[in-house]
């Protein structure tokens, strides 16, 4: 694939699967392994999923944040990967890793390395302005 078809995969992949929630899309975006390399703070670092865990991955974020919406700002491919930068906003409906709701809104930045294989999304690297996004939900009011 071009690095436009790449890019145009990626854009895709983030509307249908992590915007739109549309999990009947994920074989045709995701390999059938994922290994999420490195997101420091995400319960799946480390490991390698199949399409059943990935959607629990997805959903898990999505029933936290019903209207999550990522919003990609720039992206660079070369070879078999794309970078992207982008924003991820939402408002916190459910549990957040043993967070109730609380209806807060969530604006945050955050850069990830995609890899392809085969034309599908096979795992990421990932850094992201954590610390603002647990300051926005109110997970730092309890500390200290």
């Amino acid at each position: 694939m071009s690095n436009t078809d790449l890019k145009q995969t990626l854009s895709d992949f983030m509307e249908a699967i992590w915007n739109q929630g549309d999990f009947d899309q994920i074989e045709t975006f995701v390999a059938p392994e994922y290994t999420i390399r490195h997101d420091p703070g995400d319960q799946w670092e480390g490991q390698t999923l199949d399409h059943a865990t990935f959607k629990k991955r997805v959903q898990y974020s999505r029933n936290a944040f019903p209207d999550l919406k990522f919003t990609i700002l720039d992206m660079v491919a070369e070879g078999n990967k794309v970078t992207a930068s982008w924003t991820m906003s939402g408002t916190q409906q459910g549990e957040l890793a043993g967070a109730p709701a609380s209806g807060r809104p969530l604006n945050t930045t955050g850069i990830t390395i995609y890899d392809f294989e085969n034309g599908k999304v096979r795992g990421h690297w990932q850094a992201y302005d954590r610390l603002t996004a647990v300051a926005q939900l109110g997970l730092l009011e309890n500390l200290g």
